[in-house]
């Protein structure tokens, strides 16, 4: 396996889908802006839209890519019964929790927005929305069944293509804004079910050349199926702590008006990052990883953990820097159009900032989570992800009422930082993992290499001012021409004193 290959793939079609996701954002923006319809919809959205990323992001191939790996050592008919329980299993658990929670959406969304109880209107909309939205969770859990598998043989493009489809439906519907008016909230809840439906069609065309499932109910749940639903719930909540923590700070946030949209749409410009410099490259070194694991080879597993940190950093931190520097111009030159005015741009903007504070964090999260997940190891990052979520819900809890949704934000971030670095501490404690020299050396060099992108990135969005300004019709183009020349300068400045190797696009590890 190549790990830059491979993450470059991975990459290269998750940024497809967030670049689509943008767009499908702006139209929302345009359409519908911070309004309590908007708040309706990002609630109904958010729950199945978290369990996507908490599933098909390498929450769900946390617990599955080591067990079916160690499944398919042992031989195909092994893994194809392996492969069959989990499958059966899945899809009775989560017909019956899709049954359960349509029955009883009223509740759950009271739970889930308790600040839209004092307001009708919008807690029956967001009923309704959330009703059609949720079939959305149990056809996202299948396809990342499909994908997990994909990914168990280095198979990753078909994998991170399938979200395309669900931005592919949205915006298709969204260029019909004008005519549905007020109903097109209830056309996109649709829209999300259906775009669920397509994913999973899509991806067993491509996991039909590994697997093929049958139905069948009358099975015996063998060790190897209890030892992975023990494993499962701890990797959904410890790898995907980031969303658990937004989606907290979503509920917190329904005590606010607009508050929602505004987490919403910073959520919506970090998590592209996010996207390759933690969930791609978590993804994509699991599988070897856990083989290596399996196999006892140390000097390879530390080779490819120091190799994966250096890339997740590489990513992460010019990133930080930018998004700190220009908050505001990057909100407002994505989104501020329409309905989504000055005021929405400055709340939005200060939300993104505190965000980017802690995305070195939220990366470093899922690297370190990968490296626990390989050696079976699923309890441990769950228990310190549950301490940083506590954390999480008391900083936010205590500030709200003083200082409003501004805090959720920062204790998101502060809480991350929390995770990621007890996380770091158990492993070295446990000897399993430590940095090596090369990291060490290469690290230093990525932040000289950030702090001078940094600089000029901070004089461009000077120089390109006027343009920037909220009214400025173009200002989207000068946004991203300022990107451009910081990311040229960056990677010439990375390559230049080798902080980044031409020969580690061609290095198998």
């Amino acid at each position: 396996m190549n790990l830059i290959k491979s993450t470059g793939t991975f990459g290269f079609y998750t940024i497809i889908s967030r670049i689509l996701g943008y767009f499908r954002d702006i139209l929302i923006a345009i359409f519908l802006g911070t309004s309590f319809i908007a708040d309706a919809f990002f609630v109904a959205f958010r729950i199945p839209n978290t369990f996507r990323r908490l599933f098909a992001e390498g929450t769900f191939n946390a617990a599955f890519v080591p067990s079916y790996t160690s499944e398919i050592i042992k031989g195909k008919s092994k893994s194809k019964k392996f492969a069959d329980q989990i499958f059966n299993l899945l899809f009775l658990s989560l017909f019956f929790l899709v049954l359960i929670i349509e029955i009883f959406m009223p509740a759950f969304v009271s739970l889930i927005a308790p600040g839209f109880i004092g307001d009708v209107k919008k807690l029956e909309l967001a009923i309704s929305l959330t009703r059609i939205t949720f079939p959305f969770l149990m056809f996202v859990c299948l396809a990342s069944f499909f994908a997990a598998i994909l990914n168990s043989y280095n198979r990753f493009a078909a994998a991170s293509a399938a979200p395309i489809i669900l931005n592919l439906v949205l915006i298709g519907i969204l260029f019909f804004g004008k005519l549905l008016d007020d109903k097109i909230v209830y056309y996109l809840s649709y829209g999300v079910s259906l775009a669920g439906f397509l994913q999973i069609v899509f991806l067993y065309k491509f996991v039909s050349k590994f697997y093929s499932f049958r139905f069948d109910f009358n099975f015996e749940i063998t060790k190897p199926v209890k030892i992975f639903f023990k494993k499962l719930l701890p990797s959904i909540f410890s790898s995907g702590v980031t969303q658990i923590n937004i989606l907290v700070g979503t509920i917190i946030a329904s005590f606010q008006a607009s508050a929602v949209s505004y987490l919403y749409y910073a959520d919506r410009i970090y998590q592209i990052n996010l996207a390759i410099a933690g969930i791609a490259i978590g993804v994509v070194v699991l599988p070897q990883l856990s083989k290596y694991v399996q196999m006892k080879r140390k000097k390879n597993i530390l080779f490819i953990q120091n190799k994966a940190l250096e890339l997740s950093m590489f990513l992460s931190i010019p990133a930080t820097i930018a998004l700190m520097i220009a908050s505001d111009e990057i909100v407002s030159a994505l989104f501020g159009y329409g309905s989504f005015d000055e005021v929405s741009v400055k709340n939005s903007a200060s939300a993104l900032y505190y965000f980017s504070l802690g995305l070195p964090a939220f990366a470093l999260i899922k690297v370190f989570s990968s490296f626990f997940f390989a050696n079976h190891n699923t309890k441990t990052p769950f228990y310190i992800s549950l301490i940083s979520v506590i954390l999480n819900i008391i900083i936010s809890l205590y500030y709200f009422r003083d200082i409003g949704f501004i805090i959720i934000p920062i204790a998101t971030s502060i809480s991350s930082w929390f995770n990621s670095i007890v996380l770091f501490l158990y492993l070295s404690n446990q000897k399993l993992f430590s940095f090596n020299k090369t990291f060490i050396k290469n690290f230093v060099k990525i932040i000289f290499a950030s702090i001078l992108m940094g600089f000029v990135f901070n004089y461009l969005i000077s120089f390109f001012g006027n343009q920037l300004i909220h009214d400025y019709k173009f200002k989207l183009f000068y946004l991203v021409l300022a990107v451009i020349i910081a990311l040229i300068l960056y990677l010439m400045t990375t390559f230049s004193i080798k902080a980044f190797n031409y020969k580690d696009l061609k290095l198998k590890y």
